[in-house]
């Protein structure tokens, strides 16, 4: 059964994703989009993120081992993320990697809540087991399995994007100075943690590496990639791209 709290997380991702939708559809028929919308698509994806911050870290505590504990969790990235966002100059893409989590979210609490309360359900499969879903629900199952990992190396590409966006917007002074600082963090965070970012990031590199190496191409724009590189090595701390691929960090 689920909980008042379950449908408030719910909500919040429903919230976000209609807002962010309306949002995308205002920029894509050129008009002028309201920060409303941007403004309720993130206050959506605070409210989710913060219920699911609580129900697994708890109640904030004013001691060091909950404050590491809670900068280590990607939920609390995202949280904290959301929050910078919600209050500072809009920025299009930043909604995309929440839209797309929200588009799962909302899939399965539709499949799981939703489908059982409103959509006939088949016999039990053994005697006094469980109704069998509804075949729509089955196939949203489906769906939903199958378009999971593209959909989050979309979210890890996109990611990187957000990055440049904030990085040329701060050279030209389209966004503050310290978004491409904040987010950069962020995006460490996320080369630790997450096998897509890990992987996004061979991918672009292969494709620089291929570029800046090509016949004709002036021999300084390799010698500043590898210096830009080694700068990024040693602020993540480790080789930027790791030998034989990504390693785990599945979100």
């Amino acid at each position: 059964m689920a909980t008042t709290q379950h449908y408030l997380w719910a909500a919040g991702h429903f919230i976000l994703l209609v807002s962010s939708l309306r949002y995308f559809l205002a920029s894509a028929m050129f008009r002028s989009p309201s920060p409303w919308w941007y403004k309720t698509s993130f206050t959506g994806a605070l409210l989710s993120y913060a219920i699911v911050c609580q129900k697994s870290l708890g109640a904030p505590e004013p001691n060091p081992t909950w404050v590491r504990k809670a900068l280590v969790d990607e939920n609390v990235q995202y949280l904290l993320l959301a929050l910078f966002w919600w209050t500072s100059k809009p920025i299009a893409l930043s909604l995309v990697p929440y839209a797309i989590f929200s588009l799962f979210h909302a899939l399965t609490f539709t499949r799981t809540t939703l489908m059982p309360q409103l959509l006939p359900q088949g016999p039990p499969t053994t005697a006094g087991g469980a109704p069998t879903p509804h075949p729509f629900a089955k196939k949203l199952q489906a769906w939903v399995k199958a378009n999971y990992d593209t959909a989050m190396r979309a979210v890890a590409f996109t990611e990187l994007l957000i990055m440049l966006r904030v990085t040329v917007g701060a050279l030209t002074w389209q966004n503050s100075l310290l978004s491409p600082i904040i987010y950069g963090h962020f995006l460490r965070q996320r080369y630790y943690q997450s096998k897509f970012t890990q992987n996004a990031i061979v991918v672009v590199n292969n494709h620089v590496e291929g570029y800046v190496r090509r016949p004709g191409v002036p021999p300084m724009v390799a010698v500043v990639w590898d210096k830009a590189k080694m700068v990024l090595s040693r602020w993540v701390g480790t080789v930027l791209v790791p030998q034989g691929g990504a390693g785990a960090g599945r979100r």
